[in-house]
């Protein structure tokens, strides 16, 4: 007997936990289907993690439109979903004339946009403001903010849960058929039915498109490298710094202080077509070095901790060869399906408000009873390391776990490794651990906590050592023994 949902949701990204978590607000049963083990694999665990403004797409567009609302209500979204966030403002550099002229068309496109309290600053001003940055013109712009892309998706997630959600982890869907006014959905894990299909596939959104009858696309992608420099180096800068747009209004490499007190320089931009390609370089590197240095002197390469490359779709538009706004689409001619394709950045910033629009499409056609139980908001795991003393004492007080440290770069307790292994959407990869609480993500990158990870998934969650995953199926830790365990 197959599973009966109201509304099925392809894809656990930002964006589909986002639609989730709003559609739950209302009396569906409500299924995400994500093929990997965990939120936040794809798109939304691969980028800079701003709370964008809105300055850098044109006024009008859908776009424009859902980052504005986005990054104005985010201080309410982060107090509900316990996300840490900082509105710390961004700065857009300019150097020499040709770019002042650039950053000036900018500067009006901002206050087209309506963007609150943007300035020109000489390059003195700037310094003033941000010591170690460089340029000879800016723009500031107060309203931009950071995050950490997976602290927000999971939060998206487990409140979605907590509120009624079904996440169905490793269920690839492989086929969609409507018959009797019930969409069947094949998956690698069986068959279930829905009433209503959301397409927020990201990357492979394009290929559910075309199954749904709402059109082909073809999956042109952007890959991005970053480079993550350490903490030692994260009190020099306060704010992002971005160049000024190109003459084709593309950025390029900038700057980008993260919530955890990192920088992240990236991402380059490099067109791969319809490939998926997540490989780090060598001659990225070298390139990210030589630009981060340009807008921010502490770019050094005894900084460099890790390097990583995120892949963006891009929905062309093919008679021009433009890039295509936010789609949010349904038509008469397809029952109950929504298709949202074309999302990258500020998808982040944008996800509630897509969400929003998502539910009211529904809306229009299902006339859903409010769910009077709904509840806003998610507690996440309390960080040891940014209590007080005598908070830690409290803590350890309470919960002796919180004594063993089991990340010492990043000061996480085996208390919190513990919660996150029990976090309600039953996630048990090494990856899942590593977003929920940090471990593995200081300078030695998981060289001390790793194996003592691994080995608390298989105490507390009953798993055999060759079961343990690092994100993906198949991705295993360990294939067998390196030397015969002998007892003591």
């Amino acid at each position: 007997m197959s599973r009966q949902f109201d509304v099925a949701i392809i894809g656990g990204g930002v964006i589909g936990s986002a639609v989730a978590r709003e559609l739950s607000r209302y009396k569906l049963s409500i299924c995400v289907l994500e093929k990997e083990l965990d939120v936040c694999n794809g798109v939304s665990g691969h980028n800079t993690g701003l709370l964008h403004s809105g300055i850098l797409h044109k006024a009008g567009t859908l776009r424009t439109e859902c980052c504005k609302e986005g990054n104005a209500e985010f201080e309410r979204v982060a107090e509900e979903l316990d996300v840490p966030f900082r509105r710390c403002g961004k700065f857009i550099v300019a150097f020499g004339e040709e770019e002042k002229k650039r950053l000036v068309s900018f500067y009006h496109r901002g206050i087209e946009n309506e963007i609150p309290g943007i300035t020109m600053l000489t390059g003195e001003e700037l310094r003033e403001k941000e010591p170690n940055a460089k340029g000879d013109h800016a723009i500031y712009i107060p309203s931009a903010g950071i995050l950490c892309p997976f602290t927000y998706t999971i939060a998206l997630a487990e409140n979605a849960a907590m509120n009624g959600v079904t996440y169905l982890f490793g269920s690839e869907v492989t086929g969609l058929a409507y018959k009797e006014k019930n969409y069947e959905i094949r998956t690698d894990q069986g068959i279930l039915m829905a009433r209503w299909i959301v397409n927020c596939a990201g990357l492979y959104a394009y290929k559910f498109s075309a199954m749904l009858g709402f059109g082909e696309y073809k999956p042109d992608r952007v890959k991005g490298e970053y480079l993550i420099l350490d903490k030692h180096v994260g009190s020099e800068l306060s704010r992002p710094i971005y160049p000024t747009p190109n003459e084709y209004g593309a950025f390029d490499v900038h700057v980008t202080p993260t919530i955890d007190g990192n920088i992240l320089v990236g991402p380059t931009i490099e067109n791969i077509g319809s490939g998926i390609d997540y490989d780090a370089t060598e001659g990225m590197i070298r390139h990210l070095g030589e630009k981060g240095k340009e807008l921010f002197s502490y770019t050094k390469r005894e900084y460099y901790i890790r390097n990583y490359a995120g892949v963006f779709p891009s929905l062309k538009n093919p008679e021009s060869d433009e890039e295509l706004d936010f789609q949010i689409q349904t038509k008469e001619s397809i029952p109950c399906a929504v298709n949202v394709v074309g999302i990258n950045s500020p998808g982040l910033t944008s996800a509630l408000p897509i969400a929003r629009r998502v539910a009211e499409k529904i809306k229009e056609r299902e006339k859903p009873a409010v769910n009077r139980a709904y509840d806003p908001k998610r507690k996440g795991i309390v960080r040891f390391g940014a209590q007080s003393e005598e908070g830690k004492r409290r803590l350890i007080e309470e919960d002796a776990d919180y004594g063993e440290i089991y990340c010492r770069c990043e000061c996480v307790t085996k208390a919190e490794i513990k919660q996150a292994m029990h976090n309600i959407l039953g996630v048990s990869t090494v990856s899942g651990i590593k977003y929920r609480t940090r471990a593995t993500m200081g300078r030695c990158q998981g060289g001390y906590c790793e194996t003592r990870i691994a080995s608390l998934l298989q105490e507390e969650l009953g798993k055999d050592k060759k079961e343990i995953v690092l994100n993906k199926k198949d991705a295993y830790m360990f294939t067998g023994e390196v030397k015969p365990y002998e007892e003591a």
